[in-house]
């Protein structure tokens, strides 16, 4: 159980857990079109043990016992992911009505079980044939992502308590076009600096579609690392300022501020789109809430190797399965560093967790749960504005390029039998939360 008490947070503070569509979903049935992640994980040697997300916790039949399973432990709020491919097939044009069908029901018994709706437009399964047309490389995309935005509002909106547009656009961007480790798999610096650009891009002309269609309480989904230097030495300080400058200010200051970090388009140089300038007050519209996703810290040093802006290296902390270091500190630093240079809007942890061994039992993770939720009131005290706090994640389940090796779960998953099975995760998150709804 955890020694801190729902009361610490006040009233009116969010508690909630996270998931993404392919990741519980499976379901790539009645319609639904295929995704970059069907074909990445389908490829050798993309996956752990060539695991897909095909059937993954099968959330597609089995939602309401998972929708069970938030309102049993107590959490305010579910925040979901929308599939693309499920709703528009092809990416544009033809609605699949099986797939409004699903997230009907999906809304409408978060809302018949007392659970806020927080929506994530977009968590990377974007439509193959998008991704034949150069997927978030093509400009086009912000165009395409504006329409799939207008229909989540048209058919969606009015029940949706928060919608975020795209989670994580490091990872859509940087990670999946430069180092290549998810989809498409890409490792390449003009791919990587067009994405970049065009995930954030597409955000602001989704946020504008949103709002042109009634949608309410607007936001995107950050995810932040706390960037240390592996020394005092210059070297390393020049290697962590590079290195926080394409893992957050990039996303930071063109979402909040509208200026990218000089460092960073130095460095992309001519990779960079023509005249990107020009779309950087669409990039930077209004928001009504910033979400942040935190697990861990990285380390950097200056001998980057084989022309790399920078190298990260393995720090002294306790590790979680995954190898991550536990800092709950980083996520203090964050939010108060978010709130203090950024922006005023009202913060929400979107994502936090940890990957641990199989089983049930999972003290470690109580233990990981509770320094971070500290944490989070040790930045409220610092005059960080935190509304909300959302685990990750309600299920074990398919952890991209991990498969179903890593499970982050706070309800243990049997893939063979898909049981689901509440670990002490869960039992002390509803410790803190029963009967307090």
């Amino acid at each position: 159980m955890f020694s801190i008490d729902r009361k610490d947070f006040g009233p009116q503070f969010t508690f909630g857990v996270a998931t993404a569509a392919y990741q519980i979903e499976g379901g790539q049935r009645d319609g639904r079109g295929p995704s970059i992640w069907d074909s990445f994980s389908s490829t050798p040697g993309n996956v752990h043990n060539g695991d897909t997300g095909a059937v993954a916790c099968n959330h597609y039949e089995l939602w309401p016992q998972d929708l069970d399973l938030i309102r049993g432990g107590g959490f305010d709020a579910y925040r979901f992911s929308f599939s693309w491919p499920r709703l528009i097939p092809e990416g544009t044009g033809a609605v699949n009505p099986a797939g409004l069908d699903f997230y009907d029901r999906l809304v409408d018994g978060m809302l018949e079980r007392g659970i806020r709706p927080y929506a994530t437009l977009y968590h990377w399964d974007l439509p193959s044939a998008l991704q034949d047309k150069g997927g978030w490389m093509n400009r086009d995309i912000a165009g395409w992502f504006a329409d799939y935005a207008a229909l989540i509002a048209q058919k969606f909106g009015d029940r949706l308590h928060a919608t975020a547009t795209i989670n994580e656009p490091w990872c859509v961007a940087f990670l999946s076009h430069y180092l290549g480790i998810h989809a498409p798999g890409y490792r390449d610096m003009r791919a990587a600096a067009r994405a970049m650009h065009h995930v954030l891009f597409a955000h602001g002309t989704a946020i504008d579609a949103l709002r042109a269609n009634g949608a309410k309480n607007l936001g995107i989904v950050l995810n932040l690392e706390k960037s240390e230097a592996a020394s005092d030495e210059p070297e390393d300080l020049a290697a962590m300022d590079m290195g926080d400058a394409l893992f957050n200010r990039w996303y930071l200051g063109g979402v909040l501020k509208g200026q990218y970090p000089e460092a960073v388009t130095n460095w992309l140089g001519d990779n960079l789109p023509k005249d990107y300038q020009n779309d950087m007050a669409v990039i930077s519209r209004p928001l009504d809430w910033l979400g942040i996703n935190y697990y861990t810290r990285s380390l950097y040093k200056a001998s980057a190797p084989g022309g790399q802006p920078v190298e990260q290296v393995k720090g002294p902390l306790e590790k979680t399965d995954i190898g991550w270091e536990i800092y709950p500190k980083g996520l203090s630093d964050l939010l108060v560093r978010v709130s203090n240079d950024y922006t005023k809007l009202p913060l929400y942890v979107t994502e936090n967790g940890m990957a641990e061994v199989e089983g049930d039992d999972d003290p470690r993770r109580v233990r990981y749960y509770e320094e971070h939720l500290k944490a989070v009131l040790n930045a409220r005290a610092q005059g960080a504005d935190v509304r909300g706090y959302f685990a990750w994640s309600l299920l074990d389940n398919y952890e991209w390029a991990e498969g179903y090796n890593k499970r982050f779960g706070i309800v243990h998953v049997d893939y063979e039998t898909q049981q689901r099975t509440p670990k002490s995760s869960y039992r002390a998150f509803q410790g803190l939360l029963h009967n307090t709804r």
